[in-house]
């Protein structure tokens, strides 16, 4: 067995690999990392192609002799480099693989950012057979493209293929700075901007988290994973002939809910909240067709989620603490995340890419500059402000 794994220094590749080297079931397999500024140290069961799988002769190189492809490589709210990973690359590795004698199955991982996440109002739990709906921009338009062009594959050439549907993975102390009033927050909304100075500064060194209402008032109801449980998912799929052709959403049994973490983080560590409306809308996705199919129960629920996060103990500075050496040639970015599927690293956080992208592919030397010369922009809770751009609205209105 041998696995191709793009996006290979991501928060999911580098769990996936430490992962499945570790899983006696999978004693045998050997691991092709496709990198393109980042590299993995290459081992006895790792080896390293470079280059973008924009490149079909990079892809041709990259999928000799492979027998599985997990594809995780993505780009963010960057249309100069979209439809080059999200179509183009795709597209040849597809074609790639259908073409190829040893390959036997094909993973994609996608996002909820592809049936709108929580930018529409559903009328019940958020299924498989939910329809493709992308919010403004171009993010959410390259998730749905990719599931598409894996069904069509699917249906045109009958390869195996599966995916796997996840919402904003979290690891480490990911889920308690996303609530952080200070410069330290994850992904957005950059809620310091959103209350006076400050007040931002006491929420900070108090530990304040914000309680984000919904468009009817209640607390928001997000969906999360966590990157274990989609690695075990992952896992799971591996030569299941009951993943065939299938998608699944891989996500906690329950959503987020912002009103029961505020409870929860009162009662446990004497934390306050403070209000913060928002005119998105409570979702769930439904995780039964997994547990169903694959056999797999994700391990996470919200008290583990978020007492993982706050005990969690960073090191050092280091980006990689997976124990696989990682040639971060890109700067240090020490919250750095390359998954494929969320906008939450960026747009509302201040920019419309992620935090310690500067300097990566995919956000060109001028833009960052622009973005450094213009600082945070100024977040607007509202997904439909009247006279806005379709473009701008998904500038600003990204998810969060």
């Amino acid at each position: 067995m041998l696995i191709l794994v793009t996006g290979a220094t991501g928060k999911v590749g580098r769990r996936f690999i430490t992962g499945l080297l570790d899983e006696p079931r999978f004693s045998k397999a050997r691991i092709r990392a496709l990198c393109h500024n980042r590299v993995l140290e290459e081992t006895d069961r790792i080896d390293v192609v470079k280059g973008s799988i924009a490149d079909s002769a990079v892809v041709a190189a990259a999928m000799q002799g492979v027998t599985h492809v997990l594809h995780l490589a993505t780009c963010k709210e960057t249309p100069d480099d979209v439809i080059d990973v999200t179509v183009k690359g795709l597209f040849w590795l597809l074609e790639t693989f259908r073409l190829s004698p040893t390959a036997r199955q094909f993973i994609l991982i996608g996002g909820d950012a592809g049936i709108g996440h929580f930018f529409y109002r559903h009328d019940g739990p958020v299924t498989e057979k939910t329809p493709h709906r992308a919010y403004p921009g171009c993010y959410a338009l390259s998730k749905v493209l990719e599931e598409v062009m894996l069904e069509q594959f699917a249906i045109q050439y009958g390869i195996n293929s599966c995916c796997l549907r996840a919402p904003w993975i979290m690891e480490k102390d990911d889920f308690k700075f996303t609530l952080s009033f200070g410069d330290d927050v994850f992904g957005g909304p950059d809620w310091k901007s959103l209350v006076p100075p400050a007040d931002a500064a006491r929420y900070a060194r108090d530990g304040t988290v914000p309680l984000l209402r919904d468009a009817d008032g209640q607390p928001l109801k997000r969906n999360l994973v966590h990157v274990d449980d989609l690695v075990s998912a992952i896992m799971a799929a591996i030569d299941n002939p009951r993943a065939v052709g299938q998608l699944f959403n891989i996500a906690m049994d329950r959503p987020v809910d912002y009103g029961e973490v505020a409870a929860y983080l009162a009662r446990t560590r004497g934390l306050g909240s403070v209000d913060v409306s928002s005119e998105y809308h409570s979702n769930w996705m439904d995780n039964s067709k997994a547990k169903f199919l694959l056999d797999w129960r994700p391990v996470y629920d919200l008290e583990k989620l978020i007492d993982s996060a706050w005990e969690y103990r960073r090191s050092g500075r280091s980006l990689v603490s997976s124990g696989i050496p990682v040639d971060n040639r890109a700067g240090e970015g020490a919250r750095l995340s390359t998954k494929g599927g969320s906008y939450e690293e960026g747009i509302i956080a201040g920019c419309r890419c992620s935090r310690g992208v500067h300097g990566r592919r995919g956000h060109g030397r001028q833009e960052a500059a622009r973005h450094r010369r213009q600082g945070p922009r100024q977040p607007v809770l509202r997904g439909d402000q009247p006279g806005l751009p379709e473009v701008e609205q998904g500038k600003r209105f990204g998810r969060i």
